[in-house]
């Protein structure tokens, strides 16, 4: 059974040269899948300012403990909702095993608060690294808990898009702290037996004229960052407010944001933060309609739910994950291996079309668009999610930390993230 396309109707640590550990996994990855056990700088690739970073990398250290958004670490035995048979065509992470000897250990955070939480507590285990999204990446960096990376150690650095390279959300002062692994859209999901005519603004959460016919099976995705949605909203509906980033607010465009949220929440009768909350609530008819990513649409159309997806006419939010390694890694070489597996074509194909996101590695389309790799194959996978569409991808507003920087002629007038987490639970009530 195939998902079909969200889009497809839409127009500083040092690195130790131990020896590997543990055995490798049984089952080998195809030839064309290899990673190496060292690398060399890209012939392009440029140095990284600071000059105590590693110029190559060792042997694997037998293990590597990573946190992960729910399906980036696939080995072949998940299982379609639904469905009694795994999906094995999805599988880099035994592949990844057998190359390197790193035993691959993955927990899932299912919130970027989770994810800071576990990089900087642990819960008994120092993590190694994190697919961090860019609402958490800032942090990260801020506090420390991640180490700057050396971008010449990635043998395919310099086939990530363009955009993704050194963007605001893991990159500071032309310092690196990640590589860039997917992205997608926040858009917008209903229940297409249950909500007519066919939703094409937000107005339908927001806007309590539109919007009262779902009231109490609206659903909000439960995070401080979506005070961005209903700024990106307001940008659309109230210029008088002079938004023009959805991150960087000041006081009464902030103010105007928290309020249309508190006005929305009698509509709302769920929240979502697990993306299998979501799943089950749109199953069940709890939530019937709401924010969304394309893993829970496809997921959910996969078992047979009547849900589609719409790119409202306001645009939506959107998120670009970063593998980033922690400072404490105690597995550093593993870390570096790790994320430069996960930006082969190879892989990169697997996971966009298991995930249901946006490749950062664009090469991933000459096998993507085949649409023969598994399951959820789909043919010109790229043209339906848009990958290579500047327009498109530049129309998204990603993810990004609120500082109080407003990053423009405004100076420290914006409203910090700290306030953003406040308000959140003052909203929520």
């Amino acid at each position: 059974m195939n998902r079909r396309s969200l889009f497809g109707g839409l127009a500083a640590v040092g690195l130790v040269a131990s020896a590997c550990g543990g055995g490798a996994s049984p089952s080998a990855a195809p030839a064309s899948l290899a990673a190496p056990a060292s690398a060399s700088a890209p012939a392009s690739a440029a140095a990284s300012p600071s000059s105590n970073l590693p110029q190559s990398i060792g042997p694997g250290e037998g293990q590597l403990n990573i946190i992960i958004w729910g399906g980036y670490a696939e080995d072949g035995s998940n299982k379609v909702a639904g469905a009694t048979s795994t999906l094995k065509a999805y599988d880099w992470v035994h592949g990844f095993e057998t190359k390197t000897g790193c035993k691959v250990n993955s927990k899932v955070g299912n919130t970027s608060d989770e994810m800071v939480t576990l990089m900087r507590q642990g819960g008994g285990t120092v993590y190694d690294g994190v697919s961090a999204s860019g609402d958490a990446t800032n942090r990260l960096i801020a506090n420390g808990d991640v180490a700057e990376i050396n971008p010449a150690l990635i043998p395919d650095w310099n086939n990530i898009a363009p955009f993704l390279q050194s963007p605001p959300h893991n990159t500071v002062n032309g310092k690196h702290y990640g590589v860039s692994h997917g992205w997608g859209g926040n858009s917008l999901m209903y229940r297409t037996d249950l909500v007519t005519p066919a939703p094409t603004s937000w107005d339908v959460v927001f806007d309590p004229a539109k919007a009262t016919p779902y009231k109490g099976k609206v659903t909000d995705y439960d995070s401080p960052i979506y005070i961005a949605d209903a700024a990106l909203y307001l940008k659309a509906h109230n210029s008088a407010l002079g938004i023009t980033d959805p991150y960087e607010l000041t006081q009464p465009q902030f103010d105007a944001a928290v309020q249309l949220l508190k006005d929305q929440r009698p509509l709302v009768g769920k929240f979502w933060a697990a993306y299998t909350d979501e799943i089950d609530n749109f199953t069940n008819g709890s939530t019937i309609i709401g924010t969304t990513w394309p893993y829970q649409v496809n997921t959910l159309k996969g078992a047979g739910v009547k849900v589609e997806a719409v790119v409202p006419t306001e645009g939506m939010t959107g998120w670009a994950d970063t593998w980033m390694m922690s400072a404490h890694a105690q597995h550093p070489n593993c870390m570096y291996l790790w994320m430069g597996w996960m930006v082969t074509k190879e892989v990169q194909a697997q996971v966009a079309e298991s995930f249901g996101e946006s490749p950062a590695n664009p090469q991933a389309c000459e096998l993507l668009d085949k649409g023969d790799l598994g399951p959820y194959a789909l043919k010109d996978f790229c043209t339906a999610y848009r990958v290579n569409d500047k327009s498109f991808y530049d129309a998204i507003s990603f993810w990004k930390t609120p500082l109080a920087d407003c990053a423009d002629s405004r100076g420290q007038t914006c409203v910090d993230y700290s306030v953003w987490s406040q308000k959140w639970t003052e909203i929520k009530g």
